[in-house]
């Protein structure tokens, strides 16, 4: 099993496309799809839904997989859930970089501050991280040094921040999921 979180551009059809690609690894991929406005409440709602997601599964080696402010969520809710999570294009800060997007932005400067502490040495090794260089969001090259002592890093040449094209990175995720 897969789940797919979206980015803060929820209704983008983009985000079905990758759903469809990612089924070449795993027919079942499931959408978990949350509010992007409301941090705390989005929070509560993703680890609620993910435990539900997980407990309708037989699968022994699910993975979370988010893009952007997806990313963001999908390293957190698989920490507490126990599963391996792929990061696309994550979006670390979102306390600075989406002020006038959502309604609370602080609130995840918040949720950081009661995370379980150092949860990404505790979580080491668990999630992929594949990054693109002509990312017009982020600053990859950041997120590169604040996440490489933890995570395995995979660089994109071409896609842009969405990542609207998984196809060559589709083997490096199935063997993630697969080991």
């Amino acid at each position: 099993m897969i789940l797919y979180l979206h980015g803060f551009d929820a209704t983008s059809p983009g985000n079905h496309e990758k759903m469809r690609q990612l089924q070449f690894i795993d027919k079942d991929v499931r959408l978990v799809s949350y509010s992007t406005l409301h941090p705390k409440h989005d929070m509560q709602h993703l680890l609620n839904e993910v435990s539900r997601q997980l407990l309708q599964s037989d699968d022994t080696n699910p993975i979370i997989i988010g893009v952007g402010l997806g990313a963001y969520w999908a390293e957190r809710i698989g920490f507490l859930n126990g599963i391996r999570s792929v990061l696309i294009n994550p979006n670390l800060n979102p306390q600075d970089n989406m002020v006038g997007k959502i309604d609370r932005p602080e609130e995840y400067a918040d949720i950081a501050g009661k995370c379980v502490s150092e949860f990404r040495v505790k979580n080491q090794g668990k999630a992929l991280v594949i990054l693109s260089r002509q990312d017009q969001v982020n600053d990859n090259q950041s997120v590169s040094e604040q996440l490489s002592s933890f995570y395995q890093i995979c660089w994109d040449e071409e896609q842009p921040h969405k990542f609207p094209v998984l196809a060559s990175h589709l083997p490096q995720i199935n063997s993630f999921k697969q080991a």
